[in-house]
């Protein structure tokens, strides 16, 4: 021990790192900072986690089209503690988006965001930014079939931004198609040029938390005034402040173990989500549907009237990000207290609710055909007679389960069929097939009259 003690004393001496650290872990803060604080910690245990993993990860991952795929597959399967090491990247980076938002939202409730912290959001606003692209270009470095067209759809709806949009779609994917070429531009994109933005940004976020303080907790019929509210700041910590180490910061060492605990737990029971098939574009049934932290936009994009998408695709994340930026300008100085700013706690409840249930939709993708639909059993079919059960196995093979269920089987995009001769006779299911609806394509050309014949004594059974 006392050479341990010598050792330090000798680097201490030489790189002053107490004389740096110190003041940091020491410095005062509110002592009302508790559990609701602990998530923009939180953030940064699961950044610090996602380095790691992803350092480890790049040492056995090969960024070229021909081996991406093979590559992650050896990872997973075969590698030593492969498939717990990208289950942890993968939930880490599903933690890092949760966490960002809760804190984000949790520092809008409570107004930290007012004098003297406006610069603390605005680099705030700009980390969450960047902590969605981190997921989104990771999602293409699978090199699978879902990540892949998962990222030509948003190349696609960012092509139709007016002006600029195929600059930047080309800026995005490196070219007019999707290569190799791609793959390398979303490795540097996601192993070198936002991590390094988010660095900076992140190193700059917390020079503002030490130089303004962390947020007291606000107090009803106390807002802020700019022009007294340093010196009210400086006074309260001198007379009630309490260190950060240990008095505050237990609370975030101990919610940051639990939630990697978390992250490692779920890594070793569930793992990474599996790859499906290689990119082909010959392959015409891909469903692409991108992690969850993108899917309310993939539904609002995909729910939303055609005639204004490429309005709503400029104009809403401008929108978004000019409100976010301006919000502390807008906003700086007042009351901080929820039960003086109801319509901010109204308006905070409405958001959640709308982007989770545009999530819920996005889980279910009632608009898409589900490819993976199986074909009925005779649990489904409740006959023995040979043409219901010809009919029954026609609409699988035909492809009608893409898009209709039959009890639990099948799509969602057309009407359920589970019970639909209540509702249609043998010639209105006749004229239907035939012809075809408003998103059903007419099969008259395609079914020969037996097979017709067939699917519609099976769907006459459904009762």
């Amino acid at each position: 021990m006392k050479m341990l003690k010598k050792i330090w004393a000798w680097i201490d001496d030489r790189s002053g790192f107490s004389e740096l650290l110190l003041p940091l872990i020491k410095h005062p803060v509110p002592p009302g900072s508790k559990w609701s604080y602990v998530f923009g910690s939180a953030t940064l245990f699961c950044l610090v986690l996602q380095v790691i993993t992803g350092v480890a990860l790049s040492l056995l991952y090969q960024p070229s089209s021909s081996d991406a795929y093979q590559s992650l597959q050896f990872i997973t399967h075969q590698a030593r503690f492969g498939r717990v090491l990208r289950g942890i990247h993968y939930f880490g980076a599903s933690a890092m988006i949760l966490m960002v938002g809760i804190h984000m939202i949790r520092v809008y409730i409570t107004a930290a965001y007012k004098y003297p912290r406006e610069m603390g959001w605005i680099s705030g606003v700009l980390l969450l930014f960047l902590t969605i692209a981190m997921g989104f270009t990771g999602q293409l470095l699978r090199w699978d079939s879902n990540g892949v067209w998962s990222s030509v759809v948003a190349a696609e709806q960012l092509g139709r931004i007016p002006i600029m949009g195929k600059l930047a779609a080309r800026l995005l994917m490196g070219g007019n198609t999707i290569g190799g070429h791609t793959l390398s531009r979303f490795y540097s994109y996601h192993v070198f040029i936002i991590p390094a933005i988010i660095f900076i940004l992140l190193g700059f976020h917390l020079m503002l938390v030490i130089r303004n303080g962390i947020s007291e907790p606000p107090k009803l019929g106390r807002p802020v005034d700019p022009k007294s509210y340093r010196q009210w700041y400086k006074d309260m910590l001198q007379k009630v402040g309490v260190p950060f180490w240990p008095y505050a910061a237990w609370r975030d060492m101990l919610f940051g173990a639990a939630t990697i605990i978390a992250i490692i737990s779920l890594a070793i029971i569930y793992g990474p989500p599996e790859l499906s098939q290689p990119p082909n574009p010959a392959y015409l049934y891909a469903n692409p549907k991108p992690d969850w932290y993108m899917l309310a936009i993939f539904s609002l994009f995909a729910l939303m009237p055609r005639r204004i998408e490429s309005v709503v695709i400029f104009i809403g994340p401008v929108m978004t990000v000019l409100m976010l930026l301006s919000l502390p300008f807008i906003s700086h100085k007042g009351e901080r207290s929820a039960l003086r700013r109801p319509w901010a706690v109204f308006g905070t409840i409405c958001v959640i609710v709308f982007v989770f249930s545009l999530f819920l939709l996005g889980e279910q993708s009632t608009w898409s055909p589900q490819f993976t639909a199986k074909p009925l059993t005779q649990t489904n079919i409740h006959s023995s007679d040979t043409l219901v059960i010809a009919g029954a196995a026609l609409l699988y093979q035909r492809g009608c389960l893409y898009c209709h269920k039959v009890d639990n089987t099948g799509g969602l995009k057309g009407p359920d069929l589970t019970n639909v001769s209540q509702r249609l006779t043998n010639e209105d299911l006749r004229v239907r097939i035939v012809n075809g609806g408003t998103n059903m394509p007419a099969y008259g050309g395609i079914l020969k009259e037996e097979e017709l014949t067939a699917i519609i004594a099976f769907l006459q059974t459904r009762k």
